[in-house]
């Protein structure tokens, strides 16, 4: 490791990686923040800055703002659109926020409460190294260096996996030959957030590689403490709340008989509402003793549930709707429940419940991604939505949401993994779950649904998916591992894994937790018992489907891909596309060419495909050395006849090829107009056609004996 430190402040930290170099730099920018950090990899640039202050009096929660932006001028480039300046996250952008928020949020102190905004800028991209996990450690370092009281530091690093060896970091390249993508953030003493997947890879595979990416997080923590005790700041002191062991001790004696009944109570709804009746009961019970101290008293209701629900699972190993720890909540599967969707299914887990669609496509409805330093076209979406009805609320409607993008992507991630090839399979698919009931892991609900609906619509995957959310509880040396947990145990427990992949292995991984010290073996346990539970789950669903349907929705396009050559592109397309919208709106179909010569041609209407065909021959067809063909004769000159063969392709029948006795004169035996067959006798390097009309005749004799 090499540590550098320049005239003007600049301090400059760095270290080795198996996949390049990493550094940290401060003093120099952005110094008016509280901290601020350039954390660089290749000529891959992230700026991070955190500021703070004084969060609203009474103010009950941490209102920390993670933003990351990527800028165009990081890859030399000028935005698009009108404005020509960055607008609203992109995608990419909401799911790295997600990575950066989701590890730094447990590493405060619970009773700190002042607003915190992390903005992470990404200056310059190289298009190797990715910017993502850059911010992470970044995010770590500003606020380490900072006067905020974090409980750091933290690093991110991706694992990939290439030819059996692990790689950090690895470049998008590398990705493409990688059979495990995963982002690991950890402390050094403990492994905070895992998010990513593999290519239907096994339990132990995954875990080492979570466990490798730890090892490589620590250097990076390592670098970050060296930073701090360069620049850091005095951490402010975050004073500690003061209990009130009466209150708590009477809230006690009065709600516990309440809570208990509440904790029996298998429905979510009339569990929700005992909750309320002890809250109410034990406000009203000491409104005399302790004055103007609701809050207070709801408060203490809710942590002695809390205390109450984990001591009864690692105790009694009896979870609050009545379940043992292994146990996955009943399932019903219907697939084909909605006409007009190209396949669609309902599963219903418990008192989660999502209708998954499946819609297909042509290349004209992929998704056209403008990246920093590449476009890209997507041609597998899966959209996730949670309305305020599935948990009973009333809210107001604000567009897509950055959970509802997170939980959209893993599932996507998930199902993606078992798509075939774009060549065997050319159409565009969309899946969009509509969670209508939920109470817990509505994202694996969306993963099994995906699945059935997919088989549903004649998408042939290559196996099913199904998905299950994981819980842990750790009581001193008492450890609990959940399946199938509710919207309550992922609340109060202490670590929430969602696992996603076939009966052979893993496909998609998201894991957060929020207490250190956990084995190995542990993980490895929570790891196996998910697959189990996943292994329930995907008998459940071949009791309905166990293989895709042979024969798509008559709703869906029907795809054709024929080959032309390249250099007749130009004829389907016309001038100014006149040609290609004739074809399309002549047949009703859509066309799609691409510039290697592949014509895809998509329409519901059969008929319709078939027309659209044979226009696109009849343009682009070349004429074949002894093929017969029927041709028009256009014209006649005194050595013989041109006839048109194909559209705008013409060749000469010769005087002599008119007929075997000898012709005096052309118009003795054709005329202009006439439809006569002709045999395609040679092709010179100039692209004559030399025809006869003798040999094609003698052809049809023979043909007609």
């Amino acid at each position: 490791m090499e540590q550098k430190t320049s005239s003007n402040s600049r301090v400059v930290v760095e270290a080795q990686l198996n996949n390049g170099t990493i550094s940290f730099e401060s003093g120099w920018v952005a110094k008016q923040a509280d901290g601020a950090v350039i954390v660089r990899a290749g000529e891959t640039m992230v700026l991070v800055t955190v500021c703070g202050t004084a969060g609203k009096p009474g103010q009950d929660f941490f209102p920390m703002v993670v933003d990351y932006q990527e800028k165009s001028y990081a890859a030399g480039k000028i935005p698009g659109g009108f404005f020509k300046r960055e607008g609203r996250l992109a995608e990419h952008e909401i799911l790295t926020c997600r990575l950066i928020d989701r590890p730094i949020r447990p590493l405060w102190d619970e009773n700190y409460f002042d607003e915190v905004q992390i903005l992470a800028t990404v200056m310059s991209a190289d298009g190797v190294n990715s910017p993502d996990v850059l911010a992470i450690c970044g995010a770590s370092a500003a606020l380490e260096i900072s006067s905020l009281p974090f409980q750091g530091p933290l690093a991110g690093v991706r694992v990939g996996r290439i030819d059996g060896k692990f790689v950090t970091n690895p470049s998008k390249e590398q990705l493409t030959r990688s059979d495990i993508d995963l982002v690991v953030a950890a402390t050094a003493d403990a492994i905070m957030m895992v998010e990513g997947g593999g290519a239907v890879v096994p339990e132990k595979d995954i875990l080492d590689a979570i466990y490798y990416g730890h090892e490589e997080c620590k250097k990076i923590v390592s670098l970050q403490q060296q930073l701090r005790s360069k620049i850091g700041k005095e951490k402010k002191v975050v004073a500690p709340a003061v209990n009130d062991t009466t209150l708590e001790k009477r809230v006690s004696e009065i709600a516990t008989p309440s809570l208990k009944a509440a904790l029996s109570t298998v429905h979510k709804a009339e569990r929700y509402d005992a909750m309320k009746k002890a809250e109410k009961d034990a406000k009203e019970a000491l409104a005399a003793e302790f004055p103007e101290r609701e809050k207070d008293i709801k408060e203490a209701v809710h942590a002695l549930y809390n205390t109450m629900a984990r001591q009864k699972i690692v105790n009694e190993h009896v979870r609050i709707d009545g379940r043992n720890l292994t146990t996955v909540r009943p399932i019903e599967v219907e697939v084909g429940i909605i006409p007009r969707a190209h396949g669609s299914a309902l599963f219903t887990r418990g008192e989660t419940q999502a209708i998954v669609t499946t819609t297909l496509g042509t290349s004209l409805d992929a998704q056209r991604l403008d990246l920093l330093t590449e476009s890209a076209e997507k041609r597998f979406m899966l959209h996730y939505n949670f309305p305020p009805y599935s948990t009973g609320e009333v809210k107001m409607m604000r567009g897509t949401g950055r959970r509802e993008v997170g939980h959209g992507a893993l599932a996507e991630r998930s199902v993606k993994r078992v798509m075939p090839g774009d060549k065997e399979f050319p159409y565009v698919v969309r899946i969009v779950s509509e969670i209508t009931e939920s109470n817990g892991s509505s994202s694996m609900a969306s993963v099994c649904g995906a699945s059935l609906s997919l088989m549903d619509a004649g998408v042939k995957t290559k196996d099913a998916v199904a998905g299950v959310a994981m819980g842990l509880i750790k009581e001193g040396e008492k450890v609990a591992i959940l399946t199938d947990i509710l919207g309550d145990e992922d609340h109060f427990g202490d670590m929430d894994f969602k696992v996603c992949g076939t009966k052979d292995g893993i496909t998609g991984l998201q894991m957060d937790i929020k207490c250190s010290g956990l084995a190995k073996e542990t993980m490895l346990k929570a790891l196996e018992q998910a697959r189990e539970a996943r292994l329930h789950i995907l008998g459940e669903m071949a009791k309905v489907i166990t293989t895709s349907r042979e024969g798509m929705s008559k709703y869906a396009p029907q795809i054709t891909t024929i080959k032309i050559n390249p250099d007749k592109i130009r004829d389907i397309i016309g001038p100014g596309g006149k040609t290609i919208r004739m074809i399309t709106e002549t047949t009703g179909v859509k066309i799609d060419v691409v510039d290697d010569g592949t014509v895809t041609i998509a329409s519901s209407d059969l008929a319709g495909t078939q027309k659209a065909i044979e226009i696109i021959k009849g343009l682009t067809e070349e004429a074949e050395i002894g093929r017969v063909y029927r041709g028009v004769v256009k014209r006649i000159m005194d050595f013989g006849a041109f006839v048109e063969i194909l559209p705008g392709i013409e060749g000469l029948v010769h005087i002599s090829q008119l007929a075997h006795e000898r012709v005096n004169r052309v118009t003795d035996i054709v005329k202009e107009g006439d439809e006569i067959p002709v045999r395609v006798l040679e092709i010179d390097r100039a692209g004559k056609i030399r025809l006869s009309l003798k040999e094609a005749l003698d052809e049809e004799g023979v043909a007609n004996q």
